[in-house]
């Protein structure tokens, strides 16, 4: 791929967003978005000019104090200020690819040309991004309202030489970080902190992170589950598509025919002495992981549309000539879809947990907890203990946090989406789904053994060659959370993402 991605008006995609956070590529202003930001600018320093009466957030105070106005001589001071008193965030320390995401995301909206900033302010925003520059954001204190401002402002205070940095592996001061980089600080002007602060970005970043590993988790999904049905014996008779037309969700039609096309070939799923009927975790695989992947293609419809966005405010119009105080930096649609994206992928763990749990059981002509001499040997009986401890708190986690609002700043912000929790628990969630899914493939693999010498599919086969070069087959008992997390590791590094159905 290229070395150099410019910004422009035109939309970001998930398949560039991962291209860029996979690979080290600059990141530079267009022509274009150079011409709106400036022109913008220009616009609003005229009208400041020659407006004297109130705008707000640029000759006013902030939330409630929307009412006190502020003297030409103290609009750079008003703005430096809202970095400094609004950096409260509390907590854990935000992942630095979610806030590498940030920078992206931020930079791209103020590009569009209605926020009213200096083209130096984005440009400096895309030096940290190219240099590996990362703020420290803390994880809490978003209502997801008056857009992300806690975490942005601990985003940004190291424009102006405040707050801390990771640079080059090593935690310093902002100031520190820019010495050495010979930067001078950013001396912001009117409106410029609004504009920083105002904005969806941190919901946004990890949602657009917590999409990339769904997207990613969903095909896995997929692999290990047909995996399972192999290694249990089951049936493919619910998969096959005549089932699947008449009820066609788009999620269950693709889904069926992945597990189909994955299971092509093999030895296993042809054989004719089979169960009448197999458990829902493996007959309903379809229709269970079909509605996740529709409700996260909803979810990332959403998150596509808000990324793309201007979400500050006041908004500025310079063709029309007006600055219009609005609400678009207000988190309701991120945080109504980060809840249903929860629920989906608890959902994930929440159906694989089940698959371990009948793969361990005894049933079907496979030894008690996968293991040769199970007595002697406990064998894989901890590892399902472990997968269903995290989906019983993915279920508590997946509660929504959009129905929840407290009011703020004196009551100016009186309802409040609480965006900021949806979205760093959606996340976290998604991770665990990957160590319940890792649990299960690690479980597959074992039992798929005990049905030698007949094969699964060529695929799989394929597939099992590669894991077995990070996860060994279990003799006796070992110490297991070392292979847990081994073949968490495959599922991080594995070439097998990208398996697309035969059918």
């Amino acid at each position: 791929m290229e070395n150099t991605h410019y910004i422009s008006p035109a939309p970001l995609t998930f398949d560039r967003l991962d291209e860029l956070m996979r690979n080290p590529v600059t990141v530079k202003l267009s022509s274009e978005s150079k011409d709106l930001i400036q022109n913008c600018k220009s616009f609003l320093n005229d009208f400041l000019k020659n407006h004297e009466g109130p705008v707000y957030g640029i000759n006013t105070g902030f939330g409630a104090l929307h009412n006190k106005s502020i003297s030409k001589e103290d609009l750079s001071k008003l703005q430096e200020n809202l970095l400094l008193s609004h950096a409260c965030g509390a907590g854990k320390e935000v992942p630095a690819e979610v806030v590498k995401m940030m920078l992206l995301l931020k930079a791209h909206a103020l590009s569009l040309g209605k926020s009213g900033v200096q083209v130096k302010t984005v440009e400096r925003i895309l030096d940290f991004y190219n240099h590996s520059v990362y703020p420290i954001v803390l994880e809490m204190g978003s209502l997801g309202a008056s857009g992300d401002l806690a975490p942005l402002a601990h985003l940004f205070l190291p424009l102006i030489g405040r707050g801390e940095v990771y640079f080059k592996g090593e935690k310093m001061p902002a100031s520190q970080m820019l010495k050495r980089q010979g930067w001078e600080p950013i001396k912001l002007e009117a409106k410029e902190g609004l504009a920083l602060l105002n904005g969806t970005q941190f919901m946004s970043s990890h949602a657009v992170y917590t999409l990339l590993k769904a997207f990613r988790l969903a095909k896995y999904a997929d692999i290990v589950a047909a995996l399972s049905l192999d290694a249990f014996n089951g049936r493919i008779d619910p998969f096959r598509q005549q089932m699947h037309v008449i009820r066609p969700h788009a999620g269950q039609l693709e889904t069926a025919k992945n597990i189909t096309a994955l299971l092509a070939g093999s030895q296993i799923i042809e054989q004719k002495d089979k169960q009448v009927q197999d458990p829902y975790s493996f007959r309903c695989v379809p229709q269970v992981h079909g509605a996740i992947k529709d409700a996260i293609n909803y979810v990332a419809g959403v998150v596509c549309t808000e990324i793309n966005s201007v979400t500050d405010n006041p908004i500025v119009f310079p063709e029309e000539g007006s600055i219009i105080s609005g609400g678009n930096f207000h988190g309701e649609p991120l945080a109504l879809a980060l809840d249903f994206l929860s629920i989906a992928l608890a959902e994930i763990g929440s159906i694989s947990e089940r698959r371990t749990y009948r793969l361990i059981s005894g049933e079907r002509g496979l030894p008690e907890f996968l293991v040769a001499n199970p007595g002697l040997n406990s064998g894989f009986m901890i590892p399902q203990y472990a997968a269903a401890s995290i989906v019983s708190l993915n279920k508590q986690m997946a509660t929504p946090s959009s129905v929840d609002s407290i009011p703020s700043s004196n009551e100016q912000e009186d309802h409040v989406s609480m965006g900021g929790n949806a979205a760093t628990k959606a996340l976290k969630i998604v991770e665990n789904v990957e160590r319940v899914i890792a649990v299960e493939l690690f479980n597959a693999a074992q039992a798929i053994e005990f049905r030698r010498p007949m094969k699964t599919s060529p695929y799989l086969e394929k597939f099992l060659s590669a894991f077995r070069q990070y996860v060994p087959f279990v003799t006796e008992d070992k110490i297991m959370y070392q292979q847990m997390e081994a073949a968490l590791e495959f599922l991080h590094k594995g070439e097998f993402d990208e398996f697309k159905s035969q059918g």
